[in-house]
């Protein structure tokens, strides 16, 4: 079992220091709602399907995260506040490679 180290920035402007794990298949908006950094209802709403934008936060680190999907880009293309380091939670699996993400939640639209 491999952990990884993650900075998430809540909507408050409160940044906590997460361990995620990586052999449970999860994804970062799954980690945020297990963490409980939104109040529930407000992120994940259509529970990871990349059709709500509700788990859009904006990548602050370097890591090489797997491109977009058409269903992400479509789905950014529609979304507010999107900025040129936007991402869908929902769509950034938790692997090793996520070992140091920094990520800011985006404001709820």
């Amino acid at each position: 079992m491999q952990d990884v180290n993650i900075k998430i920035t809540d909507r408050d402007g409160v940044t906590h220091d997460i361990v995620a794990p990586t052999d449970m298949a999860m994804n970062l908006m799954e980690v945020v709602r297990s963490y409980e950094l939104a109040p529930e209802g407000t992120i994940g709403v259509c529970g990871g399907m990349a059709m709500c934008a509700s788990c859009q936060c904006y990548v602050l680190s370097d890591n090489n995260l797997p491109p977009m999907t058409d269903d992400e880009e479509a789905m950014l293309s529609e979304a507010f506040d999107v900025k040129d380091n936007s991402r869908l939670g929902c769509q950034i699996q938790i692997t090793p490679e996520m070992e140091g993400l920094s990520v800011e939640l985006a404001p709820e639209s």
